[in-house]
């Protein structure tokens, strides 16, 4: 068998489904992906037209950083049952949102640990060391939300003591924490209960996250956040012209935050939105 004209030598290959010929080799060697003709006698590599829709989905895969084994597993699927590869790619997606939950906990997590270097306001009723054990309550209570957000199979029994954790964390910081931590705290109740695909409470949380924020003079990343968690929870709710609208205000609002890093955490949630936010 020789190569025919229609068929594409690997650098074209490569420049139309925006692999490199290294990694094409690479594929092809691990058995994820062949080319249609190899030439016995120069060793060139060609591929067949039919192929580059293959090649830019491996090209999209592997910037999930999916391992190769993972990615031959999708690739047999889209060819073989395009239902079960629907249902793996929303796994994976939930597989990323759980990776970015469990970043977002750690900041969120930083961000207590560097606000518990300033003073506690205090009444005269409540001493310094009941101040200091609600507002670590408030902290354990939030990074345990965190921990069950992160999880990839949560049960009901764990999905109930998710919401009761995030509302109880809100409600210590009510006591002891600054506007902020009000703040993310009605973030975090709406994030769980998008999690759990519950529209109304959703809005309802997030919209009150907007209101502290606008009526405590909060802006830079929490303000940003205010918007994609109004996006993300109209979403849930069935709106998504209305969520497009708060996803467009959040992209705004990020060019208000004032740390690089902490603008990329916002437009990294921002990319985990439904299609079409």
């Amino acid at each position: 068998m020789a190569p025919d004209e229609e068929m594409l030598s690997i650098g074209r290959f490569a420049r139309l489904t925006g692999l490199t010929a290294k990694a094409l080799r690479h594929y092809d060697a691990e058995g994820v992906f062949a080319p249609s003709y190899v030439d016995p006698s120069s060793g060139y590599r060609y591929y067949g037209s039919e192929q580059v829709e293959t090649g830019r989905l491996i090209q999209r895969l592997r910037s999930l950083d999916l391992p190769l084994p993972e990615v031959a597993r999708l690739i047999a699927l889209q060819r073989d049952n395009p239902s079960e590869f629907d249902v793996a790619l929303v796994a994976q997606r939930q597989r990323l949102l759980a990776r970015v939950m469990r970043l977002q906990g750690q900041l969120h997590n930083l961000d207590h640990l560097i606000a518990d270097k300033g003073i506690v306001a205090v009444t005269q009723t409540t001493t310094i060391e009941d101040t200091a054990a609600e507002r670590k309550i408030a902290v354990d209570l939030f990074n345990h939300v965190w921990t069950l957000l992160e999880k990839e199979d949560r049960t009901e029994s764990e999905e109930a003591e998710m919401i009761h954790s995030a509302h109880a964390s809100t409600v210590h910081w009510m006591h002891v924490g600054e506007p902020v931590n009000r703040a993310r705290g009605e973030w975090q109740c709406s994030r769980v209960y998008a999690v759990l695909g519950r529209g109304e409470p959703a809005v309802f949380h997030a919209k009150k996250v907007l209101e502290i924020c606008q009526r405590e003079g909060i802006g830079d990343w929490d303000l940003a956040f205010a918007y994609e968690a109004l996006a993300r929870a109209t979403a849930v709710a069935g709106d998504i012209e209305e969520a497009h609208r708060w996803a467009e205000q959040a992209r705004a609002a990020c060019t208000d935050v004032a740390e690089d890093d902490d603008r990329e955490i916002v437009l990294s949630d921002l990319a985990t939105l439904p299609a079409g936010v």
